[in-house]
């Protein structure tokens, strides 16, 4: 089955902007005078404008140690000055790089001086041996989805993943894309109106944009019954959007049994993930990834408790190669909301803004995350990182939206009637153990 995928042209376009301030190299100067009025002597290297931050990348200076060498004249006796007092001068005798730390000591006096209401601190920045000191601008700008689209940063991704996913922008500016196949389950939190949903719905029509029913099916779980009703139109749904919990259950098991059921023709055909049976041929169609998106976990929880906790484990821990992937928000980033096997199983998560600096604990095991600006300021942390990046997160319109929704249902008509959507009717058939 061929289909011509929705166009860029359903984005909107955004004229290229600059995110430079143009108070950018004041503020750079006052860093290096507020620093160096605490004897920490510093050099704003770099200036990295960004949607809702500059980063400016500091290097850090020297601690110098000097001894007092009093003054002789030729012949070895003290020169004496005006006061009678022998004439000396200061000799440096050492020097040892500032440590970040010192640097770090620093934070609200630096805001304070930078008249910011906090700042965030992170190192290396950009990859260069520099500190980078994040600064809030005066306004933020929205990052278009099309924009991080059509980034190289992205295009390469979606080249060889049907899961790519435009995030957003860094600190920097920089376009930042994931690949939720080699992710390869996301979890992410945030306090009301920090930016979650909209995250969402941009993964979701990200992955609309560039992949067929045949390549991926969606499962979407809004117990707020709030927003993804917008993708009841298009033939990816494996069932139609779930806003009961008892259903929400229900349907994690029947994901359950369709798991053991990959494994089990994987088995048959001694393959062992999910893209080698897709190339391998051995069956007329191929095997569809399965996308999960549950909004909002905590409702799970609070209603099913063990259970849910129970089955979204199992799904993390063992869904990855069979092609079912999970992409889990809440607003309650508590303890007993996030667990440790929950963590474990979602080694990349994103933070939005968060009240406390427990709660960013408790998403990413690190503080600043309750220092974000809210309307998608976040805290990325890849698998495959040790600090977490600051993005602006991509932001998607309804209108958008809308166009992408509209093309798949009339694709649909056409090519994929629900009558023969066969994988549907078999996931509806699924019995779980």
């Amino acid at each position: 089955m061929q289909s011509e995928l929705p166009t860029i042209e359903f984005f909107d376009e955004s004229p290229e902007r600059s995110f430079a301030q143009s108070n950018d190299d004041e503020r750079a100067i006052l860093i290096e005078d507020a620093l160096g009025s605490y004897g920490v002597e510093v050099r704003v290297q770099q200036i990295n404008p960004g949607p809702s931050v500059t980063q400016f990348g500091v290097e850090p200076g020297w601690v110098r140690k000097h001894k007092k060498i009093i003054d002789k004249d030729q012949n070895g006796k003290h020169i004496l000055g005006k006061d009678g007092n022998p004439k000396f001068h200061m000799e440096e005798v050492s020097k040892t790089r500032v440590k970040v730390d010192r640097i770090k000591a620093f934070e609200d006096d630096l805001a304070l001086a930078l008249d910011v209401s906090n700042i965030r601190i992170e190192y290396p920045a950009a990859r260069k041996p520099l500190v980078g000191i994040e600064v809030p601008n005066k306004s933020t700008a929205i990052v278009p989805l099309r924009n991080v689209i059509e980034s190289k940063a992205f295009q390469e991704l979606a080249a060889e993943s049907r899961l790519a996913t435009a995030l957003g922008q860094g600190a920097g500016g920089e376009p930042v894309a994931g690949d939720l196949a080699k992710m390869p389950h996301l979890f992410m939190a945030g306090a009301t109106g920090s930016g979650k949903t909209v995250c969402l719905k941009s993964i979701v029509t990200c992955l609309l944009s560039q992949a067929t029913p045949v390549d991926v099916r969606l499962v979407l779980i809004d117990t707020k019954r709030v927003e993804m009703g917008t993708f009841a139109g298009v033939p990816h749904l494996l069932t139609p959007v779930i806003v009961d919990i008892d259903e929400a259950i229900e349907v994690l098991r029947r994901l359950i049994a369709e798991m053991d059921n990959r494994y089990l023709e994987f088995s048959r055909v001694a393959v062992d993930n999910i893209e080698t049976y897709n190339r391998s041929g051995h069956s007329a169609s191929s095997m569809p990834y399965i996308v999960v998106v549950i909004d909002e976990f905590a409702d799970l929880m609070k209603t099913s408790g063990k259970e849910a906790d129970s089955l979204i484990c199992r799904l993390a821990q063992r869904s990855r190669t069979t092609g079912i992937h999970l992409v889990v928000a809440t607003q309650r980033p508590s303890n007993n909301v996030i667990d440790g096997l929950v963590k474990a199983n979602f080694p990349a998560r994103i933070s939005f803004a968060v009240v406390s600096s427990v709660d960013s604990l408790t998403v990413l095991d690190t503080i600043d995350a309750e220092k974000l600006l809210g309307s998608g300021d976040m805290l990325y942390l890849p698998p495959d990182a040790m600090k977490p990046k600051r993005i602006r997160g991509c932001f998607v319109h309804d209108n958008e939206i809308d166009r992408v929704v509209r093309f798949w249902s009339e694709w649909a008509t056409k090519h994929f009637p629900p009558e023969n959507d066969c994988i549907a009717k078999a996931f509806a058939s699924l019995k779980p153990n």
